[in-house]
């Protein structure tokens, strides 16, 4: 997941290979603060702000904070150089820190020895004071907390975009009847608005659910080698307090370099998202086949066509929303299997938390993008939908037909006489409403039990809706309020 988006400094060294190629399957927008340079970036946002929360704890001496902070600001901020002319190649380059990384086994160790390094050639002094009282840990996990809260607030307004879109099409399609569908055969008629109530109902959910576990895993880890800050001296509790400041982080009651329950309950959330856009994604995609065509992702130019078949318009926003909500439960699945970590600091475990949730907010992120775009212009055909209402033969309205007969003969009468009723229209090629005119004929009880006045409001979509309109406001209501 090596990307450099466009706007943010090139860190990366001419021997790096750029896996520019996988922001198919991304949102630029969220996956960008999880790329390498935002990896890099991060850490050293973090070795900046601790000098200077420890230089303000009378730890470090304030010229050596400086010195650290102008290092990663020139190596890392907005006007950050790819190279260091005076150290040749550039010991920041991604791969040689990944290549030392394995061999150190992790990230940091190298990092921090190049950042040590670089303040060194401008203040040998200043860099003795780099990475004072930290551990890797502190640095991996603190760049994951940074990388999250920029991440999320993307992916929020991402969400709200798709949400918005959907509330709107809810409210104009109150009416619209389309055939409900359940097992992938004809079940009843539904409100299309009600349909798409119930597309957003999820959102809701999941806006407050990404909220709160955002929030959760917006904090520091600042724990020193075993988690109790002892090099400090006993102002470690302040130097975290100022740390968690400057980076706008929480400051724990206590390290959780053993605890990871934030970052599972945050993967979560991220992969619940993701199978929330792609459920949508599956329903349009279904919508939009030749046979069905009540339904359409908006087209144009290099939009759904097929590299053979001129004709085609396929479901690409759907097919990304799919290709996410496939991959997110295997990335929930490792973040869950790394809990029961052992002691202070697991083997194996959090080790990969960087890459799992980048992954994660990948998926969401491209899901929640590529739905919000269908759903903005998206194509409904309410002439489709009432002709394959239509085309149903009115079998749609056989529970209908049965309740309103279950009054004069009992409910399990009622059904059976429906079913043989059934049964018997469908291999005539029959409509159910001339089979019911037909039975009626011949059964007075039927004819007294079904009134012609009565079947026309039992054939009619618009007298069928039950509590669509209670639950389409309730759940807009539900979203508006977010």
């Amino acid at each position: 997941m090596i990307r450099r988006p466009a706007g943010r400094p090139a860190l990366l060294g001419p021997d790096d290979m750029s896996n520019t190629l996988s922001g198919l399957f991304a949102s630029e927008p969220v996956s960008r603060h999880f790329d390498d340079a935002a990896l890099l970036a991060a850490m050293a946002r973090f070795e900046a702000a601790l000098a200077a929360a420890q230089a303000d704890a009378g730890i470090v001496p304030r010229t050596a904070a400086v010195r650290i902070e102008a290092v990663c600001a020139a190596r890392f901020g907005p006007a950050a150089s790819i190279r260091d002319a005076a150290a040749g190649a550039d010991p920041f380059a991604p791969g040689a820190l990944a290549a030392a990384a394995r061999r150190a086994g992790t990230l940091a160790i190298p990092f921090v020895q190049a950042l040590t390094e670089a303040v060194g050639r401008e203040d040998a002094e200043a860099a003795r004071w780099v990475h004072w009282g930290a551990t890797s840990q502190d640095v991996a996990d603190t760049a994951l907390a940074l990388a999250a809260a920029a991440a999320g607030a993307e992916l929020q307004a991402q969400l709200a975009r798709a949400g918005d879109a959907l509330a709107r099409l809810a409210d104009v399609h109150r009416t619209t009847t389309i055939t409900g569908r359940t097992l992938l055969q004809p079940a009843t008629p539904v409100p299309f608005g009600w349909k798409l109530a119930c597309w957003l109902s999820p959102l809701v959910r999941s806006r407050a659910g990404l909220a709160a576990a955002l929030e959760a895993a917006r904090v520091l880890q600042f724990g020193g080698a075993s988690g109790i800050r002892a090099a400090l001296g006993g102002r470690g509790d302040a130097v975290a307090e100022a740390l968690a400041a400057r980076l706008g982080l929480a400051a724990p009651a206590i390290s959780w370099h053993g605890s990871r329950d934030r970052v599972a309950r945050l993967g979560a959330e991220l992969g619940l998202l993701a199978g929330a856009m792609a459920r949508i994604g599956r329903d349009v995609s279904l919508l939009m086949q030749g046979e069905v065509a009540e339904v359409f992702e908006p087209g144009g130019t290099g939009r759904g066509g097929s590299s053979a078949m001129p004709h085609k318009r396929n479901p690409v926003a759907s097919m990304l929303a799919l290709q996410a909500g496939l991959r997110a439960p295997g990335l929930v699945a490792t973040l869950l299997a790394q809990l029961p970590g052992e002691h202070e600091r697991g083997l194996g475990t959090w080790q990969a938390d960087w890459w799992t949730i980048g992954a994660l907010f990948e998926c969401a992120g491209s899901a929640t993008a590529a739905i919000g775009e269908a759903l903005e212009g998206l194509q409904v055909d309410a002439d489709a939908m009432r002709a394959n209402l239509e085309r149903t033969g009115g079998f749609v309205y056989a529970e209908a037909v049965t309740l309103a007969l279950a009054g004069t003969l009992g409910r399990p009468a009622a059904q059976a006489q429906m079913e043989r009723l059934c049964r018997d229209a469908i291999d005539r090629g029959e409509p159910l409403r001339e089979a019911l005119a037909r039975a009626r004929g011949a059964s007075p009880v039927l004819a007294a039990a079904l009134p012609e006045g009565m079947l026309d409001a039992l054939f009619d979509p618009q007298a069928q809706r039950g509590d669509a309109d209670a639950m389409i406001d309730g759940t807009l209501a539900q979203w508006r309020a977010g």
